[in-house]
This record gives C-alpha cells, structure tokens and sequence, in this order.
C-alpha cells in the first residue's frame, strides 16, 4: 500500500462535516504529514480519525508567547498523522479526543494539568498529574511559571483524591501504595473486590514529577540526549535515541551508517535485557523460582558485556546527536556473536520449561486477559499489544536506519493473557539475537558521529522509536538560540497502565502481582 493512501478519505470526511483542514506539507515533521486545524474543529478531528481507523499516538501542548500550539499524533498503516492547532494563552480550549480514544484520557488530563488547556466533553475532569503541588491558576510549562516553583515548604499529602466507588452487598475497598514492600516507583493501587474477585481497579501516578519537560527547556542538544536518556532508565537507549532522532531531523542530520547500526544493536541488547528480567520475575510471582533464577544469571551476564563493551551496564549516554559516543573494541563484534551463540543455547532448554510446565500454565493461562478490542482502543503498542492482536512495531511498520534495510519479525498472539505476553517476550528475544546477526554481518566502516547543524529558530522534529515496551514518540522543538524550547516524551506506558486497569476484571487479588508485571509499565516513563 502507498504511503498516506487513507489520507484523501480522512481529509474529504472533514470536509464533509464543515472541517477546514490544510494540509500543510512545507514543515511536515517528516516522515510525519501535517494537517493545521481551526481549535473549533478539534474535538471534530478526531472523532472522524477514528472513524478511518487511526491509532492515537499521543498530544502535548506548546506555548510559544501569546499562544499555545496543540498537536495529536494519529497513526493508521505505518503512516504518521500530526494534528496541529494554536489558540490564545488567554482562552485555551479544545474538544476532547476522550471520547473517541480511551487511551488518551491522561494524556490530555496531563496537558490541561500543566499546560492550563480545557478539553471539552472530557468524561473525567479530575486532576492527574496535578497532586496538590501547584494552585489551581498555576500551570507549570508556561514560559512563565519558575522550573523551581513557587511554594514554599513541603506539598501536602494527596489525601483527597475522589477515586471512583463501587458500591454493593460485600463489596469492599483495598489501597495498596503508594510506597510498596519492595524497592519499585510509588504508584497507588485502589481495588474494589467482592471475596477475592476484583471488581474495579484504579490507579493514581504521578507521585515522582519530575518536571523532565520543564528541565528540558535551555538545553542544548547533548544536554537533552543526557535527559531523555533518563526519561525511563529502563529504556535509555531508545529514549535517547527517540530525542537524537528528532532534533536530527529538526536539523537535517543523517548519522553515518555505522551509528546507526551500533545504536540498533544497543536497542536491541536493550531489548533482550528487560525481557530476560521481566521473564524471571513474572515466573517468580507465581513461586517458580527456578525461572527466575536462571533468567536473572544470563541478564547479568548479558549486563556486564554491556559494561566491557559499550561502557555501561544499561548503555546510558552512548547515544548521542548525530550518532554514538562509544565503538566497538576491535574483537568487539566476536564477542557479540559468541555472546548471541551462548545465550541462544543457554535459553533453548530455558524457554522450553517456561512454555510448558504445568504449574505456570495453571497460573498464567486466562490470567490477566486484555481483548483485542480493548488493546486497539487503547492504542496499546509493545508486547501488552501484539499479545492482544495488535502486530504493530516501529521497525517495522514505519522503519527507520538501519531497520529499513532488514528483516523484522514481530510475533504476535491472539490469546491476550500473561501466558501470551510472556510467549511474545520469549519470541522478541529470539527475533532480537536474529536482529543483531543481521546488523553484525553488515556493520559498516565508517565515523561515529555526524555533525548536527546549527538549528533554524522553531525548527521541529519528531522521533519514533521501537523500544522494548513498544513505541516511542518524542518532540522536540528549538528556540531561537539553538537550545531547546519544549520536549515531550512519550513512553508506550501511558497506554498500557489504563490496560492493566482493564485485563485485571474478573481476576482474583492474588494474581494482580503477575498481571501487573506482565505489562510492567513505567512509572518513570509516564511521571515526566
């Protein structure tokens, strides 16, 4: 199918309806198209992209003096879509996306949070990002508001969240968080139950702001790589590379071949490394420590190669503007082949326990099932989608360097349990070590970095990147002195909390620790 073949359709609906839309292919945030709305016609917009079929990718707000620009990000067969539109600073309101894309429900609470927009016929109008940090007139990414606040002294407990109630004969209630037994991010877990079946659950984040689009401002764009790299720690690599690849393209900068190839086997290492653990500890959850233990033994072994190698356990700062900051030693591509080699056997007999052993079957089968429908809905990317249906993956379906000279293979599952998520994980490792074969047998000669040009005052990029919990998308926009104006990362995992929301109905409470760590989301991710 050619590229944007669905576009003429979704533009000529919008015209049906009164719709006035330019698309506007002159600063297209490529490979992205564009198309300028009036703020009137925004709530319009996006009903009519989900009518066509789009994914939503995700919005963020942008103040630029007097004004405030707001873009929505729409996918459909690989094809990016940026809707834009500006309104005054003194009158900042849009009709909500909600209602027709569940998923962005706290995207654009987070935006009316801290950016002061109003959306419209938003069927939720609490606070979510907000806490109790900031007065109700204070709106933290306005140029005009301090990175260091205004409060004095320590912010008041969020005591007074209104969680939603289920009421009913034995029903009852069960807080768990924010702080938890073990050493993970503050997140607050409200059940409602009846016995031991959940009836409801619903989650407040955003314990640990911290302001990452606020700090971003005035930076220059290695210190912004730095940053983004720091987004989630988990996933450094492709956050970095999501930024690296937007000012890139705000700039017109291609990294040199053999960049691209290390940056694509660090990802993929990135990969390997989350899955291994995520694997083990799901198998642990349910008391089969066995798993857990052999897991945890080849992701040390494959974390201290990562040291040797590239300089840092978890390959932060290797990313860089223009291409990476460390090569390989010169037997440095033997030893990753014979590290693909060792890890392939040692996970043979691994993976072969794991996919069919009685006692995790009793627990992950049926457990935790999240529909095709609802993963759609929800716009759910990474191994929560493609275990529920949803085959799509960056390096694929939209690929970029070096992506779009290989072969990809996505596995993707129907079942939608955390039996089918942890066969997803298993088959992505797999298709990750092919990966890096691939990239093996062709890494060229050449520089590590190319120089990235001085940017043009307002220059944009946009950046999407497979990451190991699935896309990644990060804007970046210049100010007029080279350094950033306004950043906004946008981790998979804001689609896929609302998720284990949702697959957790029906379930009993004893199961909420594995099905929460089969989709473990972010909360750095998603507490920008």
């Amino acid at each position: 199918m050619s590229r944007f073949a669905w576009l003429p359709d979704y533009l000529a609906r919008l015209a049906r309806e009164g719709v006035t839309a330019l698309a506007d292919d002159r600063d297209a945030l490529a490979p992205a198209r564009r198309v300028v709305l009036a703020a009137d016609d925004w709530g319009a917009a996006g009903r009519i992209a989900a009518a066509v079929g789009c994914r939503h990718a995700g919005l963020w707000g942008d103040p630029e003096g007097e004004r405030i620009v707001v873009r929505a990000c729409l996918v459909r067969d690989g094809d990016y879509l940026v809707l834009e539109t500006t309104m005054p600073l003194r009158q900042p309101v849009l009709g909500s996306h909600t209602p027709h894309f569940p998923g962005v429900d706290r995207l654009e609470r987070h935006m009316q949070d801290l950016v002061g927009i109003a959306c419209l016929n938003h069927p939720d109008s609490r606070r979510w990002t907000r806490h109790q940090a900031w007065s109700d007139g204070d709106f933290p990414l306005r140029n005009d508001f301090p990175v260091a606040g205004r409060a004095a002294g320590r912010t008041r407990a969020d005591a007074d969240y209104p969680f939603a109630r289920v009421q009913g004969s034995g029903v009852y209630e069960i807080p768990v968080g924010p702080v938890h037994a073990g050493i993970i991010e503050p997140g607050h877990f409200r059940f409602q139950a009846v016995g031991e079946e959940v009836l409801r659950l619903e989650e407040r984040l955003g314990y640990v702001h911290k302001g990452i689009e606020k700090i971003a401002v005035g930076r220059d764009p290695v210190g912004l790589a730095r940053l983004a790299g720091r987004v989630s720690g988990d996933s450094t690599v492709a956050h970095a590379w999501a930024a690296c690849q937007a000012m890139e393209r705000a700039t017109g900068c291609e990294p040199p071949p053999r960049a691209a190839t290390l940056r694509a086997l660090l990802a993929e290492r990135e990969r390997i490394a989350n899955h291994l653990g995520d694997i083990g500890a799901i198998c642990n959850d349910v008391g089969f420590a066995f798993a857990h233990v052999q897991c945890a033994r080849l992701r040390e072994h494959w974390q201290r190669h990562n040291q040797v190698l590239f300089g840092h356990r978890l390959l932060m700062d290797v990313v860089v503007p223009g291409g990476v900051a460390r090569d390989l030693p010169a037997n440095g591509a033997d030893t990753l082949a014979a590290d693909h080699r060792a890890l392939r056997k040692a996970l043979k007999p691994l993976f072969a326990v794991i996919d069919d052993h009685p006692s995790l079957d009793d627990r992950l089968l049926d457990t935790g099932r999240l529909s095709a429908e609802y993963a759609s809905a929800l716009g759910c990317t990474g191994y929560v989608g493609k275990a529920s249906g949803q085959g799509f993956d960056v390096r694929r379906d939209a690929p970029y360097a070096p992506y779009d000279g290989l072969r990809v293979d996505v596995p993707v599952g129907s079942e939608g349990d955390v039996a089918a998520r942890v066969r997803v994980r298993m088959a992505e490792v797999h298709a990750s070590l092919d990966l890096m074969d691939q990239l093996l047998t062709r890494l060229p000669r050449g520089d590590l970095v190319g120089p990235l040009p001085e940017p043009e005052s307002g220059a944009r990029g946009l950046g999407c990147i497979d990451g190991w919990r699935g896309e990644i998308l990060t804007f970046v926009r210049f100010g007029a002195d080279g350094r950033i104006a306004r950043f906004f990362p946008r981790d998979p995992s804001w689609f896929t909390w609302p998720a284990l929301e949702r697959l957790i109905h029906g379930n009993i409470v004893p199961d909420f620790p594995v099905c929460n760590k089969s989709v473990n989301a972010s909360y750095s991710g998603h507490d920008l």
